[in-house]
């Protein structure tokens, strides 16, 4: 009986894997990688050589967008619109279940340890949403929820899985303990979504941009933003980011730096006037080494080949500007 694992890298979603393995089932783990979470690709990777089973990784993208910029079921407390997430990822692994011949799909869910996508209300909400009710095991809190299909033809032996339920891991431990499952993940803070500083930008990304791509999200993570208008400044914070904002950076994009002194690549995006141009070479200046009270910025699109000599802001001038 072939089964499809809902596999993160979380202590959880492994433990539901070695109960399946368990009891024979021949499993295919599907990982989804998101530009909102913080990656656990080593810790897959590790999961599936332990088990000797094959991994297919999905990579969300702008259609999973779409998605974060209009919830149907609305935001948590955040940014971060889990039960449309959650929908999304199974209907996915639903497809690919149909495609491989799969005959039901399995996740680490813990019944109320999360409070929008783990109560009892939500988890029944999400089977019928889509579409796999009775055809999604839950096996770490099985007992404490209806039979499923696989339960009732016989496929899993319902006593051979657990009744854990709530945010204590202390169960989830032990049986790590016992099945020597090792230097697992801590659980929480996965999802850039829930912070509110990433919520923020991501916000003012969707506000400001109809269509919104990867490498948009992508470039939220890296330097300070600030918002002048119609335009998006970018200021690099150390050598690495100022290293990635240049590879990243658009061909229309204008970049700026102080030369001979430490400074950040600031990266400005939107129409050029003169006014967006002063504001990032002043923010340039600001957060540059050097000490004088003017400063000679230098910029352009591919090259360095305009300067201009500004002031930097003020501490009241950069709290204007930043997107917060």
């Amino acid at each position: 009986m072939k089964a499809i694992a809902m596999l993160s890298g979380g202590l959880d979603s492994t433990l539901a894997l070695k109960l399946m393995i368990d009891q024979g089932i021949d499993v295919v783990a599907v990982n989804f990688v998101s530009p909102f979470h913080i990656s656990k690709e080593n810790e897959v990777q590790k999961i599936v050589k332990k088990f000797n089973i094959p991994l297919k990784t999905i990579k969300l993208g702008e259609d999973y967008l779409r998605v974060i910029r209009n919830p149907k079921y609305g935001y948590g407390k955040h940014m971060n619109p889990c039960i449309d997430c959650r929908i999304f990822m199974l209907k996915k692994a639903k497809a690919y279940a149909k495609k491989i011949g799969a005959s039901f799909i399995f996740t680490g869910e813990v019944l109320n340890e999360r409070p929008m996508t783990q109560t009892r209300h939500s988890l029944d909400f999400i089977e019928k949403e889509t579409g796999l009710k009775g055809k999604l095991l839950r096996p770490l809190s099985a007992k404490l929820l209806p039979e499923t299909e696989a339960e009732k033809k016989g496929w899993v032996d319902r006593n051979k899985l657990l009744n854990i339920k709530g945010r204590q891991r202390k169960r989830q431990m032990e049986l790590a303990k016992k099945f020597k499952i090792k230097d697992y993940p801590h659980p929480g803070g996965g999802c850039l979504l829930t912070y509110k500083e990433f919520s923020v930008k991501v916000k003012d990304l969707f506000k400001h941009k109809k269509r919104v791509s990867i490498d948009d999200i992508n470039l939220l993570k890296i330097g300070r933003h600030f918002r002048f208008d119609k335009n998006k400044i970018i200021v690099g914070r150390n050598e690495n980011e100022n290293k990635q904002l240049l590879k990243m950076k658009n061909k229309n994009d204008y970049y700026f730096e102080v030369l001979d002194y430490g400074s950040p690549i600031t990266i400005l995006q939107g129409p050029k006037t003169k006014e967006a141009k002063e504001k990032a070479a002043a923010l340039t200046a600001r957060y540059s080494d050097s000490k004088k009270k003017k400063f000679l910025v230098c910029y352009g699109k591919e090259k360095l080949n305009k300067s201009m000599t500004i002031p930097s802001l003020t501490r009241k001038g950069i709290k204007s500007l930043r997107i917060s």
